[in-house]
């Protein structure tokens, strides 16, 4: 039995992609500089800060991939990834800005209506309209077949009743899209009867409530719809389509740098550490920086393939596994290196000490979010045509 290829082609940087990474690094370095933002890691999470959406957008690196004539910049898939891959290794506080430029654009341009594409695109390349997404739900885990908020049909529009979990930044955010089960569920055919709504987060009926994790950090949070009205105009694409447009958005959600990059800024530390102070905690980082690289193009190659008009699923499930390992495995080798026991990390003081300490905190989220490792672990050999 033969295996298909596991990524597309290999997509090289042009000179117009270099020149761009340079632009955006010197302004990144300009912006720490100045005192505008703290690196960090995981920063693409957790790091909401308006006032630096507002400046990268008058940039034109926000809605890049969105045509001029929804307000967005018409560049391609490979030059957003350059300027994504820049803000991911500088740890730019880009959240605010991240769900709605990554996943709801793309979803809009594909899915959406011209009433849709011209109320939020131009908004969202604006760096004015925040996004979340509403998919998770309790006692669910990453089985969506089994949401359980339904959406019931009436004369001035559709009244959503339903819990979303693990909603990042609901609470600062305007809108999310809400995966529903509109029509009763056939057990023969599990993914049926599912629809998508764009859902004001501000609308009577919404609850946000937060989820304050183990750091004591807020990005988290449960959003309970209690017969929330949602107009007719504001179904995402195809009543009961909801399950084909949702994994249709899964190469956009899984593929990029963030899935490999969130604690990059820790690694950065580390190889300064090691060339100032401490040359025996070498071991390790060689083989860290060489996966760096070949997950660099493999994901490289899926921004080529969706600049093609591909939708590469299995090739970016296979980036989000290995990435968001690699991301993991980065804190682990730090700690090692330093000869620090869990006791000792946060203890010390200092940079290093305080993004270890982070990266440690939120690396059990690194292999979740984006649909579990090991789920997609099976999706692969779907894919592959192993099972």
């Amino acid at each position: 039995m033969s295996i298909p290829n596991l990524l597309p082609a290999m997509a090289l940087e042009s000179d117009v992609m270099r020149t761009l990474r340079l632009e955006v690094r010197a302004w990144l370095q300009a912006e720490v500089d100045a005192g505008l933002f703290e690196p960090g890691v995981d920063r693409w999470l957790d790091g909401y800060d308006r006032e630096f959406t507002t400046r990268l957008a008058s940039r034109g690196w926000l809605g890049m991939t969105i045509p001029t004539k929804y307000g967005g910049q018409g560049k391609s898939f490979l030059e957003r990834f350059v300027v994504t891959e820049e803000l991911l290794a500088a740890g730019a506080p880009v959240a605010a800005a991240w769900i709605a430029d990554r996943q709801v654009a793309p979803s809009l341009l594909r899915f959406g209506t011209e009433a849709q594409k011209n109320t939020y695109l131009p908004a969202i390349s604006a760096g004015e309209c925040f996004f979340s997404i509403g998919m998770s739900e309790p006692d669910s885990g990453s089985d969506l077949a089994s949401v359980r908020t339904v959406a019931t049909k009436s004369d001035d529009g559709w009244r959503l009743t339903g819990t979303k979990v693990w909603t990042s930044g609901a609470h600062l955010s305007d809108a999310f899209i809400v995966l529903a089960r509109s029509s009763p569920k056939d057990m023969s055919r599990r993914h049926d009867g599912l629809s998508q709504f764009i859902v004001n987060l501000r609308a009577p009926g919404v609850e946000v409530r937060p989820i304050i994790s183990l750091s004591g950090g807020h990005h988290f949070n449960e959003v309970h719809l209690d017969d929330v009205l949602v107009s007719h105009d504001m179904l995402l694409g195809t009543e009961g389509a909801g399950w084909e447009q949702v994994t249709s958005e899964l190469a956009y959600e899984r593929s990029g740098p963030e899935r490999f990059l969130s604690t990059f800024q820790l690694l950065c530390a580390m190889v300064d550490e090691v060339r100032t102070n401490n040359p025996s905690a070498e071991l390790g980082l060689g083989r860290i920086v060489g996966r760096l690289r070949a997950l660099h193009c493999m994901s490289m190659a899926i921004a080529g393939a969706l600049e093609r008009g591909e939708y590469p699923d299995t090739a970016a499930s296979i980036v989000k596994v290995l990435g968001t390992t690699f991301e993991g495995d980065i804190a682990e080798v730090v700690a090692l290196g330093l000869h620090l026991d869990q006791d000792s990390v946060g203890n010390l003081g200092g940079r290093l000490d305080d993004l270890l300490a982070t990266s440690l905190a939120h690396r059990p989220g690194f292999t979740i979010r984006g649909g579990t490792n090991e789920v997609l672990g099976g999706l692969i050999a779907k894919g592959l045509g192993l099972r």
